[in-house]
């Protein structure tokens, strides 16, 4: 997830500063759960619990985030990085590529992606609707507009993503770190008045209530599972503050804050009955603080809504540098900071979906009945990813690699069953989203291949051409053709050649390589193979987090090519393609022309590469898979 944490894509030095950063977005989501889990686990179980039942939730708690959170992720999947990245389609390009199972584990990232952005429009809405929910007790003449002024606040967060967040991320740490310190001294109070809660470290506590409590106990897994959705977050963030200062920021201030904090509400359960109509995070704070309380918490929600915002950005043109999907305009919003960008179309999306959440549950409890579903399934899948990383790439053996894996997988396959008792109370929306998310990934990828092996049908072998043309007139001047082969003649020469009838001085066939890696360095960016009678073949790479540009690199490289590039004397010929969709089969032919739209309407390889508007020639041509 984008954050302002890298400058010239290297991270800012000072574990310190980067652990402030890491309190910001990282923990955003997960930081603000305290304001809706255990609220969530009280009404599923009617509006009142007895003080053992609350003991035994806030065990589960406990042990979720000790399980999950501090263990899985922060202690051990943390050590899986593609050269320094995290998240699960990092993971999936570096196990995908590197180790030979493209197919499976291509297919399950893309999947956990999805689910991804399924659940991302529900944090935003329940974590503002929980907030500026805690104004009904000090001011309860404000409870109709709750809605109306989440809607104001969720509008605003996403009218400003295209400003960039530089200013604001400054803010962020600083924010999070009041907000950790506040939740924490809060449940210290409530703790020390009832110290009998701490039995609930025990783990025997929450197997008994989950044993005790048949099918009621086990559901319960799905409120108390509210407490850890942000977890995939750590893993996603590593890339822009690094193993170090996250790992800090969660075991020296964001885990005790949370412990303290849950274990404050339970003891307020202990001491006295909860309705519906309360919720326990704002009855720990004394009235007279409870204003300033919710003001802090709907600052500390729009970071958590940041945080899933920047990393649908971020997320979104990682897909499109793996070929997940196709090319849509993407701004830096930054010169400093790599990670701030913004993609309209998906910001739009977002808040389009988030808004209809938000009006159309109104409240905090009814959308906690479809929040997680899809996130519990995310970490399910990481988890199996995680496997194949420790036999593949961190060489443990099978025994213990079945041993820590399928804790974590039984853990993930018990939060995903819980959870999937809320399909039809709201569940559906985000599996729905993904759903489509994922049927559209795969028909952009089998599509963009078809279209590639139909493209090379077309033409034949380059030094065949070479041989052909060789001593003909050429006219002044370099033609740059993108290309996805440098062995094979690009589509649109054999178009130029036959409508223009002529040849330039020096070709160059450029390819542009998406590498499965975040970032390539510049030494390596550009290859570059002089041919014969004029012709080039030349590759550029980039990673997956890389923002391509062709003049640039172009540029900069010159010096060490066997060409020089002016720019004033440079075309580049890039084709247009009309897709027709064939074949037997009608699903295939429906696949395909979802894939047809998709390419009709994806950013234009000029815009997409940065090539200046006036240097460019479109040719048109249809191709038929």
């Amino acid at each position: 997830m984008a954050t302002a944490a890298e400058t010239d894509g290297h991270k800012v030095s000072g574990v310190g500063t980067l652990a402030l950063g890491a309190l910001g977005v990282v923990y955003g989501d997960i930081g603000t759960s305290p304001l809706y889990t255990i609220k969530t686990a009280v009404d599923w179980a009617g509006g009142s619990i007895a003080p053992e039942e609350a003991l035994g939730i806030l065990s589960l708690i406990v042990w979720t985030l000790v399980i999950i959170t501090s263990v899985k992720y922060v202690a051990v999947i943390m050590r899986a990085d593609n050269d320094g990245e995290g998240g699960i389609l990092a993971l999936m390009s570096l196990l995908g590529i590197k180790h030979g199972r493209r197919p499976f584990v291509i297919g399950v990232g893309m999947l956990g992606a999805a689910l991804l952005f399924g659940d991302g429009a529900i944090t935003p809405a329940i974590s503002v609707l929980s907030a500026l929910e805690g104004l009904k007790t000090p001011a309860p003449a404000i409870e109709p507009y709750v809605v109306s002024l989440s809607v104001a606040v969720l509008i605003g967060l996403f009218t400003l993503q295209s400003q960039g967040t530089g200013r604001i991320c400054r803010i962020f740490g600083p924010v999070m770190t009041l907000w950790f310190l506040t939740i924490g001294a809060l449940g210290l109070a409530s703790i020390w008045r009832h110290p009998d809660v701490l039995w609930a470290l025990d783990p025997r506590v929450g197997l008994t209530y989950v044993t005790t409590h048949g099918a009621g106990g086990f559901l319960t897994l799905g409120a108390v599972f509210l407490c850890a959705t942000g977890a995939e977050a750590l893993y996603a963030d590593m890339g822009h503050f690094g193993r170090q200062p996250i790992r800090l920021a969660w075991y020296g201030l964001v885990l005790p804050a949370l412990l303290l904090n849950y274990a404050g509400q339970t003891a307020l359960l202990v001491d006295g009955p909860s309705t519906r109509e309360t919720n326990p995070f704002f009855d720990l704070c004394p009235a007279g603080l409870q204003l300033p309380l919710v003001a802090l918490a709907t600052v500390a929600t729009v970071i958590a809504s940041q945080s899933i915002i920047t990393g649908a950005f971020s997320m979104t043109r990682q897909a499109i540098q793996l070929g997940l999907l196709p090319r849509i305009y993407v701004s830096q919003t930054s010169a400093e900071s790599y990670g701030q960008i913004y993609v309209g179309f998906v910001n739009w999306a977002l808040m389009a979906l988030t808004l209809v959440l938000t009006i159309t549950f109104r409240s905090s409890d009814n959308l906690a009945a479809a929040f997680g579903i899809a996130v519990s399934m995310t970490m399910l899948l990481t988890s199996v990813l995680m496997f194949i990383a420790m036999r593949e790439v961190w060489r443990w053996s099978l025994p213990l690699s079945l041993l820590v894996a399928g804790l974590f997988i039984t853990v993930d396959g018990s939060f995903v069953a819980a959870n999937m008792v809320k399909f039809f109370e709201g569940g559906w929306i985000p599996l729905v989203v993904a759903s489509i998310l994922f049927f559209l990934m795969t028909c952009w990828s089998q599509g963009y291949a078809a279209m590639c092996a139909a493209r090379e049908r077309d033409t034949f072998p380059l030094q065949h051409f070479i041989a052909k043309f060789h001593g003909k007139p050429r006219v002044e001047g370099t033609a740059v053709y993108l290309s996805g082969r440098v062995d094979i003649v690009p589509v649109p020469l054999l178009h130029n050649l036959k409508h223009n009838k002529v040849l330039h001085e020096r070709i160059v066939l450029l390819r542009v390589l998406t590498e499965h890696v975040p970032r390539v360095e510049p030494a390596r960016r550009v290859e570059t193979t002089e041919l014969t009678d004029g012709f080039h073949a030349m590759t550029l790479r980039y990673g997956f987090m890389d923002q391509p540009n062709i003049p640039r690199a172009l540029m900069l490289e010159s010096a060490g090519c066997p060409i020089i590039f002016n720019m004033m004397h440079t075309s580049f010929f890039v084709g247009r393609l009309t897709i027709i969709p064939s074949g037997h089969s009608k699903w295939w032919r429906f696949k395909l022309n979802i894939f047809e739209f998709m390419h009709r309407n994806a950013l234009s390889a000029t815009e997409f590469f940065k090539i200046p508007p006036g240097r460019v020639v479109e040719l048109g041509g249809q191709v038929e898979i």
